[in-house]
């Protein structure tokens, strides 16, 4: 009877051809866009109008490359982005990790309520902020420059209920306990007991805050000037204008998405096994 239950969650365990195939159709569909970038970034405008389109990549790559660092100061928009998306997730990281961890394991007056405004804030749209963050930023004279975009977004709502949740179940009351024993204060059991748990959450956390602060474009729009730009910036820069040259557009999108790329592939085994203890954990 065992056997037989056994080759049963075999059977059912073991992927079939149809599910090969809808595995193969999603990433087909989810690589294309990607692809369809690159064919166009390494053809002339000209060529990317014509029935039909082209589908395999051309010879004018490097043409166009030099064209989006000719046109755009796209030098120095890559390393604002760098700079602020760096800061940014960094921040985050630490401010929400502490935050997370004082909500979910410290026990002080108020604490409900604090988190509770905490999460308000999330349902707040961002632009009804702008002009009163503008006018602070003028008033202590940082508009213009990247501190203006990397101070507001230091901290995240989603960040400090992020970290708050997977500390709760991944750090157990019995370690802290256990640590305050051994004479260890708050910072001590932050540093040596909880960032250890919390690598595949923060890892996470550092990859979506890096993705949101990469892609932001209207407060950097708003806030810095035009000679300073970030990478979004840059991009709709260059698809200003009565003329739209969709090669020159798509190259500079090719440029702005390989960092996403390398920050996956650096924190991607740490995403997948966040991602995996918490199914384990369901």
């Amino acid at each position: 009877m065992a056997t037989i239950t056994k080759g049963r969650l075999g059977q059912l365990h073991r992927a079939g051809p149809l599910t090969y195939a809808m595995l193969g159709a999603v990433i087909l569909g989810s690589a294309f866009p990607l692809y369809w970038t690159v064919v166009v970034a390494s053809h002339t405008n000209d060529v990317v109008g014509s029935v039909p389109p082209p589908l395999v990549p051309g010879g004018h790559l490097f043409e166009n490359i030099g064209r989006v660092f000719d046109q755009t100061n796209f030098q120095l928009a890559l390393w604002n982005s760098f700079v602020v998306s760096g800061a940014i997730t960094v921040s985050v990281l630490v401010f929400c990790s502490l935050a997370g961890f004082a909500f979910a394991k410290l026990r002080f007056r108020g604490r409900n309520v604090l988190l509770l405004l905490v999460i308000a804030t999330m349902m707040v749209p961002t632009q009804l902020g702008i002009i009163p963050l503008y006018i602070m930023m003028g008033e202590l004279g940082w508009a213009g420059g990247i501190s203006a975009v990397i101070v507001p977004n230091a901290v995240t709502a989603f960040g400090v209920f992020w970290m708050r949740q997977y500390i709760s179940e991944a750090v157990p009351d019995e370690l802290i306990e256990s640590a305050r024993l051994d004479g260890c204060h708050s910072l001590r059991i932050y540093w040596n007991v909880v960032v250890p748990a919390i690598r595949p959450g923060a890892a996470v956390l550092g990859m979506l805050t890096f993705m949101q602060a990469w892609n932001d474009f209207l407060w950097p729009l708003v806030v810095l000037d035009p000679d300073n730009p970030t990478v979004q910036v840059a991009l709709s820069t260059l698809a200003a204008g009565y003329f739209q040259d969709y090669s020159l557009i798509l190259t500079g999108t090719a440029l702005a998405t390989l960092p996403i790329l390398a920050v996956f592939l650096v924190l991607g085994k740490q995403i997948v096994g966040g991602i995996m203890e918490g199914a384990v954990k369901q």
